[in-house]
């Protein structure tokens, strides 16, 4: 299982970035893709999940954040919108299988991750 997030960048507030996640040697049917994101000094805070047609979000993202996913391409996007300073962060998606509790946004249910990649939102 390999994940690969591409799409971060430098952006200033108020502007949008679309971060990428794709997968490979797992199907979309048997896992779900989470989004997570830790800043400097801070913890690993999860952001959404889907898996089929289930999706959520932490409330700190919900209606700025749209997770959405591409199975032909086996790619999950998560377009970020309104961004802020503190969304600054290195941004890392991972795989939960579909029995584990991925809905938790809980780090430790997701098996297999990405490498990360850098989103930075001056002011």
């Amino acid at each position: 299982v390999q994940l690969v997030e591409s799409g971060g960048g430098v952006v200033q507030a108020g502007g949008s970035l679309r971060l990428a996640c794709k997968a490979s040697g797992l199907s979309f049917d048997d896992y779900a893709i989470g989004w997570f994101r830790q800043a400097p000094g801070k913890g690993r805070e999860g952001l959404s999940y889907i898996f089929g047609r289930s999706r959520d979000y932490v409330g700190s993202v919900r209606g700025r954040f749209t997770i959405s996913s591409d199975s032909r391409r086996n790619t999950v996007y998560l377009q970020m919108n309104n961004l802020k300073p503190e969304d600054s962060a290195v941004y890392r998606c991972a795989a939960a299988d579909e029995y584990a509790d991925y809905d938790t946004f809980k780090a430790d249910e997701y098996s297999h991750w990405g490498q990360g990649t850098q989103v930075t939102v001056s002011s």
